[in-house]
């Protein structure tokens, strides 16, 4: 996640709202994963029930976490049961700040910085102002920003809401298999690229390099004879590493000295991320210059220029991946999405899409 990192025992998630500093010397840096864990369920059990039209998803497409629960929404079309609002690529110590909107504040909890929800859930609330995060507009206060929980809360708790032909992200054959790799990728790769960029020391740089290109070569490995990571069609588990594939060239390779290859220069993986990233619901969520701006910006002690990088070139991610030789199908039984809504289309400026 585009993360604003404290020290390597600071409490810092995704993602956090102060400016980027890195890891202290001779520390290695580790995620704070205590999360406000109120849940969004069909019963109501922790007194939000599941109710169309009442709660409104935070995001910022700048981070690879909030990205996921955006693309999981889509795929899942939800955009009529949970509202959408869009936090600016950029941020201060304080927190996310509604700078895209007309008048710098979301039009429907009418705030200005997404700390303000996190204070109507508890005033002294002093962790991490993160995104996603889920907002009840009816108190306008965060209801939860348990990233890992959100997506899996929607594929089950939400079904009675997805659209017609919406794929099943979490099939009971094999939800073994996608939580055993949804750990390793998480571990691995989406935080891995982390502990290289806010290493703090030599030591803890050289770990962590080797452990992220362990787990991509063995993903490499695994996804040259399968389409997808488990199963014949899209789930939980290509989700959750796309968005870091997708920002791997454009940030980490550079920013967080992830360098030892660039996704264009693995076959298989640069193939597979490109034959999600054409797949409906997963590209069309990405703006690459909002990515950008956000890490090359946000984290000054990384980049203490601010300066934002022209590339890379974006125009391969739009070429033929031959991925369909090997089977399966996106959506299995079921459909992919229409086009996205008007409102929340990409910049076509920032992103091309097929």
């Amino acid at each position: 996640m585009s993360e604003s990192s404290k020290a390597a025992h600071s409490t810092e998630r995704p993602e956090h709202s102060q400016a980027g500093v890195s890891s202290g010397t001779g520390t290695e840096y580790t995620r704070d994963t205590h999360y406000i864990s109120t849940r969004i369920t069909a019963d109501g059990r922790d007194g939000f029930p599941v109710e169309p039209g009442r709660y409104r998803l935070i995001g910022a497409r700048a981070c690879p976490w909030a990205n996921r629960a955006i693309l999981v929404r889509r795929l899942l079309g939800l955009e009529d049961a949970i509202s959408l609002g869009l936090a600016g690529p950029t941020h201060d110590a304080r927190s996310w700040t509604f700078d895209l909107d007309p008048g710098g504040r979301d039009p429907v909890l009418g705030i200005a910085r997404l700390q303000e929800a996190y204070f109507r859930r508890d005033p002294d609330y002093s962790r991490g102002i993160t995104v996603p995060a889920i907002v009840d507009t009816t108190t306008g206060a965060v209801v939860t920003n348990d990233f890992a929980q959100i997506t899996i809360d929607l594929s089950t708790q939400w079904r009675d809401h997805h659209r017609e032909g919406a794929p099943d992200l979490l099939p009971d054959e094999h939800r073994d298999e996608i939580d055993a790799v949804n750990q390793r990728v998480f571990t691995e790769v989406n935080n891995g690229v982390y502990r290289c960029g806010f290493a703090g020391d030599q030591r803890a740089y050289d770990e962590a390099y080797e452990r992220l290109w362990t787990a991509l070569d063995w993903l490499e490995d695994r996804l040259r004879n399968q389409r997808y990571l488990v199963g014949d069609s899209i789930t939980e588990a290509d989700v959750r590493l796309f968005p870091t594939l997708v920002r791997f060239d454009a940030v980490y390779h550079g920013h967080f000295k992830c360098n030892r290859n660039k996704l264009t220069e693995m076959p298989t993986l640069w193939a597979y991320a490109r034959d999600l990233f054409q797949t409906p619901g997963f590209g069309d969520t990405v703006d690459f210059e909002q990515i950008k701006q956000h890490y090359y910006i946000v984290h000054r002690d990384i980049n203490p220029t601010g300066i934002v990088p022209a590339g890379p070139d974006l125009s391969g991610w739009i070429t033929p991946h031959g991925r369909e030789s090997l089977g399966g199908h996106p959506f299995g039984t079921g459909t992919p999405p229409g086009p996205a809504d008007e409102n929340e289309r990409v910049n076509p400026a920032h992103t091309p899409l097929p």
